[in-house]
């Protein structure tokens, strides 16, 4: 069973410094949208900023239990699949409080790190043992902070094109690894 969580703090900037992003509208809609696509068991966008909770709380209401619904069911659907945690501590108690076991992290990182494993390993994790979760962690502005890398059980190999640039919005990133994981062909 497959969880993603979206991370906003810690994150880095381009200089390399500790940062605390902002939840994006498109953030919230695009990427419930193809974790409800994917059959993703459950979506957690991660930030301790209440602002930040509360902007996306307000977002999702709209289209949950607001005027949105009614006129876009599928959205509706989508966002149903979204939970708010302040850290990754608490999707992990969420976790296993619904499910019982605690969540395998796999980072991801436009580098390449050691403990890295492929797509191809992680599918046959979710194929050999759909009942454990395995949470899909992604961050904003440059990347999760290094603290989320090393705390990582695992760390997915990054995207690469056909020259080696690498500089995919989170958006992008998380359609793409959500096809080579969970596409039926």
């Amino acid at each position: 069973m497959l969880f993603l969580a979206l991370v906003h703090y810690p994150t880095v900037n381009k200089e390399g410094r500790t940062v605390t992003t902002s939840v994006t509208n498109f953030d919230i809609h695009d990427i419930s949208r193809a974790a409800r696509t994917y059959g993703v068991t459950s979506y957690f966008i991660i930030t301790p900023v209440e602002l930040q909770q509360q902007f996306t709380r307000r977002i999702m209401n709209h289209w949950l239990e607001g005027s949105g619904g009614l006129y876009n069911p599928s959205r509706k659907e989508a966002l149903e699949g979204v939970d708010i945690a302040s850290d990754l501590a608490e999707a992990g108690d969420v976790i296993f409080g619904k499910h019982g076991r605690h969540p395998v992290w796999i980072a991801t990182s436009a580098k390449k790190y050691p403990n890295s494993i492929n797509c191809g390993q992680l599918k046959s994790k979710l194929e050999n043992d759909p009942e454990q979760p395995i949470c899909l962690v992604f961050g904003t502005g440059y990347g999760l902070h290094p603290q989320i890398i090393e705390l990582a059980d695992h760390i997915l190999e990054p995207i690469r094109g056909r020259d080696g640039w690498n500089h995919l919005s989170v958006r992008s990133a998380v359609s793409i690894y959500l096809d080579r994981l969970l596409a039926s062909t």
